[in-house]
């Protein structure tokens, strides 16, 4: 399975911290963003990484140069745009099984092998239970385990979980996925969507299945309050590394 992770954005909601540092490049228990989600990638199993730039797109490239099992590709549209636009640029990759991380979230190996292992259907993603949910959170509708709806603006009595920012595309998953991102890109509005209201559309086409993973600790990385959460996940990763080291 290929994996691609999206890390073209700056994170300006982090405020001066990713002023001249691509949020990728946030350092967490004394190594970056990226290192723990190529290293979580790696453990699982998957040697075939594309990581999506754009904001401080050369010091990226500077940072994981070493890395053998990383490619990179540039999305110069990355002020302008939003992921859906980096995901149609790399939609020659989507030509086999393959998964979507978004940039900002700290996943475990644990999370990436249970997403490899159980989402068999075309499309799935990856969800945890929550009491309640805020206007950030990317809520998910379901039917039993099937998803039938994805969005920030869905409403209350129709959210049953969130999704972490990580999906696997499997059979004709990636084909019917790489189609309707290039369809959302022929409409110019297409440059302002997130990839998951491709999802979204797919939803009423094709199988979405979930993978759960409550309990497995993840961290998304999106504003201040983030930070200490973050660098508490990964500092509890290194203490485990150290022990069996």
């Amino acid at each position: 399975m290929r994996a691609i992770i999206l890390s073209a954005g700056r994170g300006s909601r982090l405020g001066d911290i990713t002023r001249d540092r691509p949020k990728c490049l946030l350092e967490f228990a004394g190594r970056t963003l990226l290192d723990w989600q190529i290293d979580a990638l790696n453990a699982a199993g998957i040697e075939d990484i594309v990581v999506i730039v754009g904001f401080g797109a050369k010091r990226v490239i500077r940072a994981i140069e070493a890395r053998s099992s990383v490619r990179v590709m540039y999305n110069p549209f990355f002020q302008v745009a939003d992921n859906l636009a980096s995901l149609w640029l790399a939609r020659e990759e989507m030509d086999r099984d393959f998964l979507i991380l978004n940039g900002d979230t700290l996943v475990s190996p644990d999370i990436v092998a249970t997403a490899i292992r159980e989402g068999r259907a075309p499309v799935n993603v990856t969800i945890t239970h929550k009491t309640s949910y805020d206007a950030d959170d990317m809520k998910v509708t379901l039917d039993g385990d099937i998803v039938t709806a994805v969005g920030k603006r869905l409403a209350v009595d129709r959210t049953h979980a969130e999704s972490i920012g990580l999906l696997t595309f499997r059979g004709c998953g990636p084909t019917m996925f790489r189609q309707a991102v290039e369809l959302a890109l022929a409409d110019p509005s297409g440059v302002e969507n997130w990839y998951l209201s491709v999802v979204d559309a797919l939803a009423r086409q094709i199988e979405v299945g979930t993978v759960v993973v409550d309990g497995m600790p993840s961290a998304e990385v999106d504003y201040p309050a983030d930070l200490p959460i973050a660098e508490a996940l990964a500092a509890s990763w290194r203490a485990v590394l150290a022990k069996s080291a």
